[in-house]
């Protein structure tokens, strides 16, 4: 009976001795992975720093170089005497130039994956919200004079009726019953306008260009937009190439919705909203509808008549109109 209880003990104390060895090695591994992950933060956030530090160098060797080229012109305004006048108002833009380059370089960058991130957000929650009041896929964008830009409306009907003076969230009326929210390119819109050094087009084919040199040059949202103007039948369609928030048919993508936004708002209209892959021409194509002007195809249909005449007339010989 002793002999058993010894070795009941003696395998105890061996079982125990196991364990122990290996929760001490669970705990290293424990302690590994941490400190692995402690120099992986540590390496994440020297590299986000040197990529900060590099485009700031970028910015101020640009600033640099503006410098530079301000004081050769200068310089050579006062060699060259008879292109003063021309060569100290390069010096001034030069050094106008660099000066602001240098003063206004951006402290801080955010990735634009970290803002697609934050769009995702909304857009999975835009999705849900949509589908849990059973509405359509419609996506329509209302004017809203009161902020000048426009509203984005998910009907819950086929036949509905753009509300005007609803405020949403959730419109209850019976002819427009749907969801009524701000959109993403509405403040994009407001900045926008903003910068906008003219004014603000109200024809189709001058606003479609504003907009998309907005999206490339301004917000550097996408690589490219082409546009292309149908405004006979209330059409504009915009060829996306290289979307900096990813696929461009997620719920009100902010390159689409500051397209719809700004067609909205500068036609004073609703617009209808599209959005399909671009298949060999572009990435993504964005398709904005509205109502098209009377005398919109009336221009056209004058215009396309003078042509066709001054063709006739210059193949019967006679003089051009």
């Amino acid at each position: 009976m002793s002999t058993y209880d010894f070795e009941s003990g003696d395998r105890t104390e061996t079982e125990t001795a196991t364990g122990t060895a290996f929760d001490g090695e669970s705990t290293d591994r424990l302690e590994r992975a941490e400190a692995r992950a402690e120099l992986l933060a540590e390496e994440n956030r020297r590299l986000r720093a040197r990529n900060a530090r590099a485009r700031r160098s970028k910015y101020r060797r640009t600033a640099l170089g503006l410098v530079a080229i301000g004081v050769c012109a200068v310089a050579g305004g006062a060699a060259f005497p008879d292109s003063r006048e021309i060569l100290l108002a390069l010096g001034a833009t030069g050094l106008f130039g660099g000066l602001l380059t240098y003063y206004l370089t951006p402290g801080q960058f955010v990735a634009a994956s970290v803002g697609e991130r934050v769009y995702a957000a909304w857009a999975a929650n835009g999705d849900s919200l949509a589908a849990e009041l059973g509405l359509r896929e419609d996506r329509v964008y209302v004017p809203d004079e009161r902020a000048d830009t426009a509203r984005l409306y998910v009907p819950a009907r086929a036949e509905f009726e753009p509300p005007t003076e609803a405020e949403g969230p959730l419109v209850l009326e019976r002819d427009g019953r749907g969801l009524l929210v701000a959109p993403t390119g509405a403040t994009l819109f407001e900045e926008f306008r903003r910068a906008l050094s003219g004014e603000l087009a109200n024809r189709p084919e001058p606003l479609a260009v504003q907009l998309a040199d907005g999206l490339v040059e301004q917000f550097e949202l996408a690589d490219g937009v082409d546009p292309d103007v149908d405004a006979a039948n209330g059409r504009v369609t915009a060829a996306i190439s290289g979307s900096a928030f990813g696929a461009v048919d997620r719920f009100d993508h902010p390159i689409a919705s500051f397209l719809a936004v700004g067609l909205a708002a500068g036609l004073d209209r609703p617009v209808t909203l599209e959005v399909e892959a671009g298949g060999e021409r572009a990435d993504w194509l964005v398709t904005c509808r509205f109502e098209p002007d009377e005398t919109t195809g009336e221009n056209e249909t004058e215009a396309a008549d003078d042509s066709e005449s001054d063709g006739a007339s210059e193949s019967d010989g006679g003089e051009p109109r």
